[in-house]
């Protein structure tokens, strides 16, 4: 599936790192909503969830945690990637569980591509024209 066609949430409380990902990620083809906490990206998707390929996540959310977030996003768009990103070690043994096969950990400072990577592996790769 081309990136174009594949909607990203991301969730960051971080504003520069939110707006660089945001950035980078609509450079590279995909529609990207930003939030900056998780309790407003829930309410705001919602009812759209299953519209989403893949939502990155900051691991060290506050309101609602991002394992927590991740766990309804994912119970309610049963396709979902997730790509939890954070500086700190983090447990994702019950996200994994929850969605096989369907998440990945990026460490920050992360570069660009290591983001793209993390989404291209989960997402699976771009279809080229022939």
């Amino acid at each position: 599936m081309e990136p174009e066609s594949q909607k990203i949430l991301v969730v960051d409380d971080e504003p520069a790192l939110l707006k660089m990902m945001g950035v980078y990620l609509k450079r590279v083809g995909y529609t990207v909503t930003l939030f900056g906490s998780s309790d407003l990206a829930w309410n705001a998707v919602a009812p759209a969830v299953g519209e989403y390929a893949a939502a990155v996540l900051d691991a060290t959310l506050s309101g609602m945690s991002a394992h927590d977030l991740a766990l309804k996003l994912a119970e309610a768009n049963p396709s979902l990637c997730i790509v939890m990103a954070s500086g700190y070690p983090v447990d994702m043994s019950a996200l994994e569980a929850a969605a096989p096969r369907r998440v990945s950990f990026v460490q920050k400072p992360f570069t660009a591509d290591a983001l793209t990577g993390a989404l291209r592996r989960l997402l699976g790769p771009e279809e080229t024209a022939v």
